[in-house]
């Protein structure tokens, strides 16, 4: 006779032979891939957009979630050879969106001349600074 015992947050469901021998009457639902709360990548089995994932942070809502739609899915669907240059008026529409809640959507500094040069920078460099030197002791 199967019983149950509670360990901390676990549940721990012990079960005879008995237990197994009879078969299951769990039935199992299909999946319905337009579930738009069902947990899916990014682009949805119909190739969609799935605006509720996590991967988005969030840029789906708030101030200016519709121009962020705007322009990912112009990204998205885009055709062009090079793959988005038919969207720069909505990036833009959703870059001037953010600039008006700093808060929100921070920007990032990039003040080259006090930025230290991260290790592959300086080792490219290094490596590149010693190629002209063999070059000219040849």
């Amino acid at each position: 006779m199967a019983y149950c015992r509670q360990e901390g947050k676990d549940r721990i469901i012990f079960v005879t032979k008995e237990d197994h021998e009879t078969p299951s009457s769990a039935e199992l639902v299909a999946d319905d891939p337009n579930d738009p709360y069902e947990e899916h990548g990014l682009i949805l089995p119909s190739g969609d957009i799935n605006w509720n994932c996590p991967c988005l942070g969030g840029m789906a809502s708030g101030p200016c979630g519709e121009q962020f739609k705007s322009a990912f899915s112009c990204f998205h669907y885009s055709t062009e050879d090079v793959k988005g240059s038919d969207c720069v008026d909505q990036f833009r529409a959703m870059q001037e969106c953010m600039q008006k809640y700093p808060d929100l959507y921070p920007q990032e500094e990039e003040d080259e001349e006090e930025k230290p040069a991260a290790p592959a920078e300086e080792a490219a460099a290094t490596e590149a600074t010693a190629t002209k030197e063999e070059e000219r002791s040849s």
